[in-house]
């Protein structure tokens, strides 16, 4: 097993030990920043935030299970060992770095505007079918969730999957220096972030930082249907995905069975199978491709690919169905970026039936954010949507660039609880609704409604 102890992660830190003799060289597993997900044998890393202070939980956290704490101050009437530290943050990043460099399996770092968490799914989906896999859990894709998930590792993993998001320049290195991806996967150059990074460009500047911390002989799995990312120079072995015939790895004969599951031929070089993906969505077949190339560069047979892509199943609130109160919801208020509410309006104006989509703000954007919501709406006209309900200050935008190119169905409305009371009123039994904002509009809140309304025929 590859131990840490107290006493290593005061010298790997550069931190003071606090405790007994005796509590020096007991063995710490894992990490973790919040004290109700305390495993035994856990690190507990107290972070001061903006809401609450990390140390005020060190000893519930020690009642927990845990082995030790990570603190940048005394803990009074400390119930276990402790090392203090100037920075918890920065001391994790550089403990993380430190254990990921023990470990000699696969490391696979995945990063891209659009498409992360679902593609780190699909990419876990497939290695799983032979390997014991590690993935990022939850949102832990950040400056401290990565070195978190790191410390996860145990020798009975053989590969790692591990979801690199960032905001702004500088951010991607940080996680690439710790990371040390093996295979590096970037599935589309977008707006995300765009207010920090500036433009498309900036944000490819950004995100290629991880380039220059990866191994010689590593590998970038790259969407060649985005063109800032295929005219690229990785410096190393580069696999193409996508759904150009010109990519390493791609498909056809694509066909979306409504929202429960796509069916394509992948086409590779010297190798062609058939899969089927159990998800709904315009994006799953390229994200597929991804995970193709990745267990193909691990040695899985198509076989084995295709049992993993079947097993996929999506994860939180992307492009997640439910079929509830004789309504299908489509379950896609994570986050929300131009590319992303584009891919999910194309993907339901593929269903059959009357097509509703609920939208929100699109949030940090910059300086063109009123008129990339106006495209958002003339877009949403162009898709043949029956119902477009919008609200937010930014969402009256779409409500404008839809009513421009749509004589059908079409509010606005300033306050979300608005919206909520006329739920009942306008969505109807046999309705497909797509909801879909950034997760600062809280358009869970309006999942309740859709799930309890009593609806008309």
């Amino acid at each position: 097993m590859k131990a840490l102890t107290p006493i290593k992660i005061a010298e790997i830190t550069g931190g003071t030990y606090v405790g007994s003799d005796s509590e020096r060289d007991v063995i710490v597993q894992g990490a973790v920043r919040d004290n109700r997900d305390v495993k035994q044998g856990n690190l507990f890393v107290c972070i001061q935030g903006e809401r609450t202070d990390g140390h005020l939980y060190a000893n519930k956290a020690f009642e927990a299970g845990a082995t030790c704490c990570l603190a940048e101050k005394e803990i009074n009437n400390a119930k276990g060992p402790y090392i203090i530290v100037e920075s918890t943050l920065e001391s994790i990043k550089v403990l993380g770095e430190y254990y990921r460099s023990l470990f000699k399996i696969p490391i696979i770092g995945i990063t891209g505007s659009v498409g992360k968490t679902t593609t780190k799914e699909l990419i876990t989906a497939v290695l799983s079918a032979k390997y014991n896999v590690l993935k990022t859990d939850k949102n832990l894709n950040n400056e401290l969730g990565v070195p978190l998930t790191l410390l996860s590792l145990t020798e009975q993993h053989d590969a790692a999957v591990i979801e690199m998001g960032i905001s702004d320049f500088g951010e991607m290195g940080r996680l690439a220096k710790m990371v040390h991806p093996d295979i590096f996967v970037m599935t589309i150059i977008g707006y995300s972030h765009i207010k920090e990074l500036g433009d498309l460009n900036g944000v490819l500047k950004a995100k290629t930082e991880a380039f220059a911390y990866m191994p010689p002989n590593s590998v970038a799995v790259m969407n060649g249907d985005d063109e800032l990312l295929a005219n690229f120079n990785t410096g190393r072995k580069t696999i193409t995905f996508g759904l150009g015939r010109y990519n390493d790895v791609y498909a056809k004969n694509i066909n979306t069975q409504g929202t429960k599951s796509v069916t394509m031929d992948v086409i590779l070089k010297n190798d062609e199978f058939s899969a089927e993906i159990p998800a709904y969505g315009s994006h799953i077949p390229s994200l597929a491709l991804a995970a193709v190339a990745v267990g193909k560069e691990l040695g899985l047979d198509d076989n084995e690919i295709k049992r993993g892509l079947l097993s996929y199943s999506p994860v939180g609130s992307r492009s997640n169905v439910l079929t509830i109160n004789n309504i299908t919801i489509i379950d896609d208020c994570y986050n929300a970026n131009p590319n992303s509410v584009t891919a999910a309006l194309c993907s339901l104006s593929e269903l059959k039936g009357r097509r509703v989509a609920i939208l929100g703000d699109m949030l940090n954007l910059g300086k063109n954010a009123e008129m990339q919501h106006y495209e958002i709406g003339e877009y949403a006209a162009k898709c043949g949507i029956d119902v477009l309900l919008c609200q937010g200050e930014l969402a009256k935008f779409i409500y404008k660039g839809f009513i421009s190119k749509s004589k059908k169905t079409a509010k606005h409305y300033a306050e979300i609880t608005e919206l909520i009371n006329d739920i009942p009123i306008i969505i109807k039994k046999g309705d497909t609704v797509l909801v879909k904002a950034s997760r600062g509009m809280y358009f869970e809140r309006l999942l309740p409604a859709l799930e309890k309304s009593k609806l008309t025929d």
